[in-house]
């Protein structure tokens, strides 16, 4: 199994669509560029914000083969490979070309609703079917159900190529009770841009960032700051980020990092059904909120 460092920001990438609503893989070629040019620790591909469940199996293969290639080995790549089907799961892993893959990212099972037991049991056969380090995802609020903090720690110290959990249950208890009993070789890494900082403070080793498509210059800075125990400074930028951090969630996720990055003239404002633009009235306080921060827009 090959080691991975995760420790500072990830960026969970999204795929930037045309105005007829194809991949605009040209954009996505830039956004990798300027993720590769501004700091980012290491990038996520085909997860949540990348709008994954809307995407062909052809549009996934072009997407995964154009960053890889973009890449060329200089930051580590996760590949969001998840689902509510364990079989199907488990045949991509030992079927799949994983080649330029450094990990994978695996979304606790949705809509089933499993028991412990069942999340469990997901992922021993998860962790049995692949050589590749493993970063578990818990995000109940996407998924309806929460993976406690026991199951996450069973988990941890039975499978050795589990070495992370991307937290977004929002619990800070929860996520300092597996900071506080976690094995040496696993670690937390926040899975929300707002409570990033202070988890950092607790133990966790960095971020899986939305806000990072935009501004990962900013906010890797940040993560590295707090790594390094300068709380004062990272503080600051924190902060000044607040405002931004409620407004790409406010009506849905990859919406208001989408509008973000139109208004920076990075991409086309589309995403695909189900998922729509962000309101008129977010945006305006999108790009009123950028120009305090004297982005160009």
């Amino acid at each position: 199994m090959a080691d991975i460092n995760l420790k500072g920001m990830g960026v969970a990438l999204i795929t930037p669509f045309k105005e007829d609503e194809s991949v605009d893989y040209d954009a996505l070629g830039k956004l990798v560029d300027y993720q590769l040019q501004n700091g980012t620790d290491y990038l996520v591909v085909l997860g949540t914000t990348a709008e994954t469940p809307t995407l062909t199996e052809e549009e996934k293969k072009k997407i995964v083969d154009l960053i890889v290639t973009k890449v060329n080995g200089r930051i580590p790549i996760v590949l969001g490979v998840g689902g509510n089907c364990t079989r199907t799961i488990v045949d991509k892993l030992k079927n799949d070309n994983f080649d330029g893959i450094d990990a994978i990212l695996s979304v606790v099972p949705y809509y089933n609703k499993p028991s412990q037991e069942g999340i469990y049991q997901h992922y021993k056969a998860i962790a049995e079917a692949t050589k590749l380090p493993i970063v578990l995802y818990n995000v109940p609020g996407r998924t309806g159900v929460n993976m406690s903090a026991a199951t996450t720690l069973r988990i941890a110290r039975e499978f050795k190529n589990v070495v992370a959990v991307k937290e977004a249950s929002g619990n800070i208890t929860q996520m300092d009770d597996i900071i506080k009993n976690k094995p040496a070789n696993f670690n937390v890494i926040s899975g929300d841009d707002g409570i990033t900082f202070p988890l950092i403070t607790l133990g966790a080793i960095g971020v899986i960032s939305v806000i990072g498509n935009a501004f990962p210059r900013e906010f890797s800075r940040m993560v590295r700051l707090a790594l390094a125990g300068d709380y004062d400074n990272a503080r600051k930028i924190h902060h000044g980020f607040t405002e931004l951090f409620e407004l790409l969630f406010v009506d849905g996720n990859p919406a208001g990092a989408k509008s973000m990055l139109n208004a920076m003239g990075f991409i086309e404002n589309k995403l695909r059904l189900p998922l729509v633009p962000t309101r008129i009235t977010t945006f305006e306080k999108i790009r009123d909120v950028l120009r305090q921060l004297s982005i160009k827009c």
